[in-house]
């Protein structure tokens, strides 16, 4: 029989005028067998596909089978650079920059998906991990500063690993953290 307890933490930051809120679930889980803590995520698939081009901090063009496909990173969410209605935000430019020299066209990134493939805009939503080392790239951003976690439901898989990098980035005063107060 597994056991879930969750609680929600919200942390609230300011920047540039602009109040984002995040929220933490903590699992505590237990269980009367050990060999398996937390069921497997029903859907996920992963798969390889290279970079076309880099749009912004947390959107990026892929070619996933000979397609090219418009893709929304999940879990993180950084600062606009290129939205149409609203100005260029503190640290956007950063984040695309750092996107962009992560991500350079051509370069091999493995896909990974959550429970839901698109967003309403026909994204995809997905996990991206550099093909050479493995680097996960939502949590990288993150933990660096160049974002925040922003948590659509039901893509939470990786949630609880966003808000821990979140909360170290402010800690060490990096990045946003750091620039946008």
């Amino acid at each position: 029989m597994i056991t879930v307890m969750r609680v929600k933490i919200y942390k609230t930051i300011q920047m540039r005028g602009v109040t984002t809120s995040f929220a933490l679930l903590i699992g505590l889980v237990s269980c009367s067998s050990s060999s398996q803590l937390l069921p497997p995520l029903q859907g996920r698939q992963a798969d390889l596909g290279k970079i076309a081009h880099v749009i912004d901090g947390d959107t990026v063009d892929i070619d996933i089978n000979g397609r090219t496909e418009r893709v929304r990173l999940i879990g993180v969410d950084t600062p606009e650079t290129k939205h149409p209605t609203k100005p260029i935000e503190c640290f956007g430019p950063e984040a695309s920059a750092y996107l962009t020299q992560l991500l350079p066209k051509g370069i091999s990134v493995r896909i990974e998906r959550d429970v839901e493939a698109r967003d309403r805009y026909g994204r995809m939503l997905l996990y991206l991990y550099l093909g050479s080392n493995n680097l996960f790239i939502n949590l990288d951003l993150v933990a660096r500063g160049y974002g925040t976690p922003m948590s659509i439901e039901p893509n939470t898989f990786h949630r609880n690993d966003f808000v821990r990098a979140a909360a170290q980035a402010e800690a060490a005063d990096v990045g946003l953290w750091k620039a946008c107060r």
